[in-house]
């Protein structure tokens, strides 16, 4: 344990990574949010296949020697939109997710073989770097962070509806389609934000889980997104601080972080459910969607 934390030099280090702190609250805040309506989507699937389209775009931009945000910007959009696009039906967008990951993942590696720069760079795009963003990335990530919370506060409500009753929101005339498309390149920047930070491999533990953890202690469409926000937060910026004393990367502690909040709260859940059934039948369960779109749900 001694060999794996030093903290002996952590004040001047932490000063090396104050954009990485600012880029991983922003990741957690734009991720928390993200994460509820991916549960209520059921899309954990089209996080990872944009995530690997975007490490392409990453990758293809380390390569060419042009912006790296920029890059990874464009091949999460252009995910974004086939997803959107191509696969309204959940059977259609996980097939074509399901060709968008391994042809994403292969493209990335075949510019990542072709780099002959420093092989740190190469490692970032997959599990991330803590002293990766520089001032300029920086301007690009809170850029891309600002568009999302705009988007997303523009089509909240109507999008909780639809997440969780299509056929009753469309009766209502909602713009199911549209809704989703939007969403989709929503979720698309956002994936575009975390490769930046936690590398391409472990999206999902800052997109899916800390949302996951949330809905699993509360039905409030209040609290669920608030708390999901937080657990993102925590993860993020809590795995770069222990990544900050240590020779590990900063992928693993953030994963740690945020699949313990998980088990927290799921065990909650669990005792929740125990007590409401030795009672008076299944109080405490999980977050419903009908729950969460009360709020959402047009008069």
């Amino acid at each position: 344990m001694g060999s794996l934390f030093d903290f002996s030099d952590y004040g001047a280090l932490l000063g090396l990574v104050t954009n990485s702190l600012i880029a991983a609250a922003l990741l957690g805040v734009v991720g928390g949010l993200v994460g509820v309506f991916v549960q209520m989507r059921d899309m954990q699937f089209a996080v990872h296949g944009i995530s690997e389209l975007s490490f392409a775009g990453a990758a293809g931009a380390l390569l060419a020697g042009v912006n790296v945000a920029l890059g990874s910007i464009v091949g999460s959009l252009i995910a974004g939109a086939l997803i959107g696009v191509l696969g309204v039906r959940a059977r259609d967008r996980n097939s074509v997710i399901g060709v968008l990951m391994p042809f994403g993942l292969g493209l990335g590696v075949l510019f990542l073989s072709l780099y002959s720069g420093r092989a740190a760079n190469k490692f970032g795009l997959l599990t991330g770097q803590i002293v990766a963003v520089d001032t300029v990335q920086l301007s690009w990530l809170v850029g891309v962070a600002v568009v999302v919370l705009a988007g997303l506060a523009v089509i909240w409500r109507p999008l909780m509806f639809v997440s969780a009753d299509p056929e009753v929101a469309a009766a209502r005339g909602l713009p199911a389609g549209v809704l989703s498309v939007t969403f989709a390149l929503l979720l698309a920047l956002a994936g575009a934000l975390a490769v930046q930070i936690i590398g391409a491999l472990l999206v999902l533990s800052l997109l899916v889980t800390p949302a996951a953890a949330a809905m699993r202690v509360t039905a409030s469409p209040v609290l669920a997104p608030v708390l999901s926000v937080t657990f993102a937060v925590v993860s993020a910026v809590g795995g770069i601080l222990l990544a900050l004393g240590s020779s590990v990367p900063i992928s693993p502690f953030v994963t740690t972080i945020s699949f313990a909040i998980y088990l927290v709260c799921r065990l909650l859940s669990w005792r929740r459910m125990r007590r409401g059934w030795g009672r008076r039948g299944p109080a405490g369960a999980p977050a419903r969607e009908e729950d969460l779109a009360s709020a959402g749900a047009p008069a």
